[in-house]
């Protein structure tokens, strides 16, 4: 199977990475031309995770996007989600015939949908041949190649199974679910509760409040997910708690850093612009209040994130407020 990645970001170097372990020929796209150009004169790219060395006969890469789609067989996405609709309009149905899986770990804005729902809705994609990458797997270790594992979810198990098989390599475990929907949620919900638990370490809270805060993600996470999608999961496995504990807590990880810039004072806005890489979890804020209030339950720490990042309430207030509703 030939395997195609989408994105030229740093989960994208990643993929690209883990997937010539086992692959004689990656294909690439990426939009930014001369960074193509770059990676395939040099070997590496320049603008993220440059420590990373590609053998140049094992990719081909360009910024045509529907040169790559014609080639794969397999594609995955590691597009930012805010960028996401855009090119996938441009396909024009080139993925009909593809396995499509996504490592996004973001909602769309356009269409207020996670990607595998998107996917479905927008480009006609059958549910059996989409799929997610997900869990505790930060692009920086990958690099180090430290040990990492990751959750590949599909309705039809023998796709997963196939792409699993693919990202197995020395520094990556692979686990195999049917919880599509479960999986991609979780992947998203994280990055809320991370730019939650970055507010609070920039504000000055301490680890004793910060394994509380965590402790109620996880239970307010189920919660949210089985308004939408109820099945038997285990929220404890790594795809879904492994996820939110790496997030909240790392200082790789962009949700917690753009949290704690506003912990320390800056506003949402000189926040994002300072930042370098993109905050899904900001995004994704906004559509997880929206759904949320058509529950019947209370999820407080995304009405208090919402709250600070589109409502423009003080993080200090606004934590303040929720630390009474924890337990």
């Amino acid at each position: 199977m030939q395997f195609g990645v989408l994105g030229g970001g740093s989960w994208a170097t990643a993929l690209v990475k883990i997937l010539c372990e086992n692959s004689n020929k990656v294909c690439w796209y990426m939009r930014n031309k001369t960074t193509a150009q770059h990676i395939r004169e040099e070997g590496h790219n320049p603008k993220y995770l440059s420590s990373v060395s590609f053998d140049t006969d094992q990719i081909f890469i360009t910024h045509d996007l529907e040169e790559v789609v014609l080639k794969s067989d397999v594609l995955v996405i590691a597009i930012p989600s805010p960028f996401l609709h855009e090119v996938l309009t441009t396909t024009n149905g080139l993925m009909k015939d593809k396995l499509v899986f996504s490592a996004v770990k973001g909602i769309v804005p356009e269409s207020k949908l996670i990607v595998g729902e998107h996917l479905h809705q927008y480009c006609g994609l059958p549910m059996d041949q989409i799929g997610v990458i997900t869990g505790p797997c930060h692009a920086e270790e990958v690099a180090l190649e430290k040990l990492s594992y990751l959750t590949v979810a599909c309705q039809n198990t023998d796709h997963a199974e196939q792409v699993a098989t693919r990202l197995e390599c020395d520094y990556i475990r692979t686990k195999v679910s049917d919880d599509i929907i479960g999986t991609e949620y979780a992947a998203t919900l994280k990055n809320i509760y991370a730019i939650a638990a970055g507010m609070a370490h920039g504000l000055g809270y301490g680890d004793n409040f910060q394994s509380v805060l965590m402790s109620n993600s996880i239970r307010e996470m189920k919660r949210f997910i089985n308004k939408l999608h109820k099945m038997k999961r285990n929220i404890n496995n790594s795809a879904y708690l492994g996820d939110l504990l790496v997030t909240g807590y790392s200082t790789f990880s962009r949700n917690r850093m753009l949290g704690n810039m506003i912990g320390k004072g800056y506003t949402v806005k000189s926040a994002i612009m300072e930042m370098t890489m993109v905050s899904e979890g900001y995004y994704a804020s906004q559509t997880a209040f929206l759904l949320a209030k058509d529950f019947d339950k209370k999820f407080p720490i995304i009405e208090a994130v919402y709250a600070v990042l589109y409502q423009q309430k003080s993080a200090r207030k606004a934590m303040a407020k929720l630390c009474d509703k924890l337990d």
